[in-house]
């Protein structure tokens, strides 16, 4: 008996080595449950979306024995950082954003420098015909003459009565109404000189009538103004204006003095009530992160009460109206609609038999979307109760979005700092050169070694300081260089935006899906969890990743460029007359910005696979594009059943900041009542912490969000790899293996798992 024993054990041990047996033939599995394919969720197509995962026994969780991936992108990012930086600079070595601040005259010459230095500010000829033009002209400008002046006027000088060219106090740069042989009519017919002016007072270095500005201060009428000051003045044609057009034609300054003012009583709002804002703030940041932890326990309700709200109104609209139409169909009941210069005679039993079949439809559409998608919607709500677990379990993960946001307003900060620099570069009026006084050789060469020692802050407007070189050859190229680098640096400098705010939010979305990840790869939770999963994920970013996340950034700002460039181009075909090419502009529009959200969720899931497997960009989104196809029903009833819930988080959040700030500004609490500020519009801090909240629950929420799309590719792995047996449990939780009707046999000596 002992050698037959002995006999079996040998041929035990030299048998041939087993395949595991399927899922179905393994112990512990039930024989009903074949695989996760039972409800129809994957395709099985492996031409077009590959071979499912198969089990890998190193796998458990982000792998940790990684090595760096897409290394050329990586250094190209780095390049294009220090061309940007050259950029910056240029920009800030020579250009001059006080410069913006001042007004250009008729000959784009800057007031207060260059030929105008000492004539800071800017008259306008004709202030009136300049505000019948309405707000459009702080956009486009005056086209009345305008010159730069030392001072502004001092007295009013209204519709000459002399013919004395004395009085002519304002003309053009190069017209000495003294000496010139024109008329005073034909100087201010040819406009000259200006014909009339106000006593001006200086406002943003445009003189400005006083008694405009007294308007403002006094409260004033302005019409009342116009005739006790005496103001008729009239136009270049000597046609005089009547209080009624000095009125319509300053009312546009009043209305951008009324602005000012507006604006300066905000600020004043917001510095008295700056730190009740802030308080607002943070008890939205508090209510949101209460949120967050009851979501787990709510998920459920909210989103099976709100289908069946959903239902029953569209329900109740399908049978209302089916009603009124049985009611009135032998009627001849009609209304008539009128819509600008459309006209028509509707029926009303039409009507309702119309809106009775959209709403059935819809209705039967909702019904059957339940029914066949009811065990996705469950699996959603799974998941995003284990988001709120997983968020709960990693608190300091809701500290993450604030540095990417952080580093997201820098970024904005600076292209804006640079762009304000570029574009006051090309302001600059002063040109000066070296003690070199030839310029020339006899050949007709330039001298271009005295010409580069040239300082013209960058290229300048310059050459005009010198009558013998302002119309040379090199002075045209030299104005022609400086406006093709401000418009080429202007360009590169909102790409490098772009890129670098994508790049931003790509290095928040991989940490936290390095982190999560490391959350639903721990079998036993949170035993299991590694220690500090948010540095460490943070930590392999930078050492093994950075070169991926340029490359998903940088596809994504190419794509936005695309986009700027269309929108361009859409500006300058408004007005024309070409249909057709306004028709692919608005559809070139259309593809590229679905083509932009695409890209976006694409590149969120491979950051999250190279979170987890360590691999580079294309390897990661073509898996990931794979593993969602072989799910896509899953993906998207998740995808669309978590954002409706974020959403209706994120009112909560808003609803509950606003209306605490209502009430509390407008002092209807009353316990509060005496910390109530007094505000000039107490709506400011309202809209504040309004808008603030928003951002803070997108914030908090887009960690959520981050969470459970972490989770939800992490599960779908987990339903391609493992089975459920001794050898291949699964990491899922315990109410996703109840929806899946899945079971985990454990060993006896096992741990129990959660």
């Amino acid at each position: 008996m002992e050698s037959d024993n002995i006999q079996l054990e040998i041929n035990k041990d030299i048998s041939p080595p087993q395949e595991d047996p399927p899922p179905s033939k393994q112990v512990g599995v039930e024989e009903k449950e074949e695989d996760e394919f039972d409800f129809g969720e994957a395709v099985y197509d492996e031409e077009k979306y590959g071979k499912p995962l198969t089990y890998d026994k190193n796998f458990k969780g982000p792998i940790k024995d990684r090595s760096c991936t897409d290394i050329i992108c990586c250094l190209l990012f780095v390049i294009f950082i220090a061309g940007l930086v050259v950029v910056a600079f240029f920009a800030f070595k020579y250009g001059d954003p006080r410069l913006l601040i001042y007004p250009v005259n008729s000959n784009n010459e800057l007031c207060g420098y260059g030929k105008q230095l000492g004539k800071p500010y800017l008259l306008f000829f004709d202030l009136v015909a300049c505000g019948r033009m309405g707000v459009g002209v702080f956009v486009t400008g005056c086209p009345t003459p305008q010159i730069c002046v030392s001072a502004c006027p001092t007295e009013n000088n209204l519709m000459l009565s002399t013919n004395a060219k004395t009085d002519l106090k304002y003309c053009k740069d190069g017209v000495d109404a003294a000496t010139s042989t024109k008329t005073v009519n034909e100087l201010t017919s040819d406009e000259d000189c200006a014909r009339y002016w106000f006593k001006s007072r200086s406002l943003i270095n445009r003189c400005v009538p006083s008694f405009l500005i007294e308007v403002l201060e006094n409260g004033a009428n302005l019409a009342d103004e116009i005739s006790s000051s005496g103001a008729n003045a009239s136009d270049a044609s000597g046609i005089s204006y009547d209080s009624s057009v000095m009125e319509a034609g300053l009312n546009v300054y009043g209305v951008f003095l009324k602005a000012k003012e507006y604006g300066e009583k905000i600020i004043e709002d917001v510095v008295t009530a700056w730190w009740m804002i802030l308080i607002g703030l943070l008890l939205a940041m508090i209510f949101a992160l209460i949120w967050i932890i009851i979501m787990r326990w709510i998920a459920g309700f909210m989103v099976w009460s709100t289908i069946f709200v959903f239902i029953g109104l569209f329900g109740f609209s399908t049978t209302w109206t089916l009603y009124q139409y049985y009611q009135l169909k032998d009627s001849d009941q009609s209304f008539h609609i009128q819509f600008s210069v459309i006209q028509m005679d509707m029926s009303k039993p039409k009507l309702f038999l119309a809106f009775g079949i959209i709403s059935g439809v819809i209705l039967l559409i909702s019904l059957l979307i339940l029914l066949f998608l009811c065990s996705r919607i469950r699996i959603a709500i799974s998941l995003i109760k284990e988001g709120s677990k997983a968020v709960g379990t990693m608190m300091f993960t809701l500290l993450c979005p604030i540095f990417p946001f952080f580093l997201q307003i820098a970024v904005v900060g600076f292209w804006l700092t640079v762009a304000v620099f570029l574009a006051s570069t090309g302001r600059n009026q002063s040109f000066e050169f070296n003690n070199s006084t030839e310029y020339k050789f006899p050949n007709g060469s330039y001298n271009y070694d005295s010409i580069k020692s040239a300082s013209s802050q960058f290229f300048g407007a310059a050459c005009d300081n010198n009558d013998s070189l302002s119309s040379s050859e090199f002075c045209t190229f030299l104005k022609n260089q400086e406006e093709n680098f401000a418009f080429y640096s202007q360009i590169f400098n909102l790409f490098m935006m772009f890129w670098l705010v994508n790049f931003v939010v790509a290095l928040g979305q991989m940490t936290l899906a390095g982190a999560f990840a490391s959350y639903y790869w721990a079998f036993q939770k949170p035993k299991d969890i590694p220690a500090f999963p948010l540095l460490a994920s943070l930590w392999r970013c930078f050492r093994y990743h950075l070169g991926s996340l340029a490359f998903g950034s940088l596809i994504i700002a190419i794509v936005q460029m695309i986009r700027v460039l269309l929108e361009y181009v859409d500006a300058k075909l408004k007005g024309k007359e070409n249909p057709v090419a306004k028709f692919f502009v608005k559809c070139l529009k259309c593809c590229f910005w679905c083509l932009e959200k695409f890209l976006k969720f694409l590149n969120k899931n491979a950051y999250i696979l190279i979170a987890a497997h360590g691999k580079n960009f294309c390897t990661s989104a073509k898996n990931a594009f794979m593993l969602i196809m072989r799910n896509i029903v899953r993906v998207v009833v998740i995808d669309k059943v978590t954002d409706f819930l974020l959403f209706i988080s994120k009112l909560v959040v808003v609803a509950f900041a606003a209306a605490t700030s209502y009430f509390f500004f407008d002092g209807r609490i009353e316990f509060l009542a005496s910390f109530t500020p007094s505000l000039n519009f107490y709506v400011v801090p309202i809209v504040l912490v309004t808008l603030g909240s928003y951002v803070i629950a997108s914030c908090f929420f887009s960690v959520y969000e981050m969470a459970v799309d972490t989770l939800f590719l992490c599960f779908l792995e987990d339903l391609e790899r493992n089975d459920g047996s001794t050898e291949k449990p699964y990491y899922m939780s315990k109410d996703l293996r109840k929806i899946l009707g899945k079971k985990n046999v454990i060993a006896p000596s096992e741990k129990k798992e959660f």
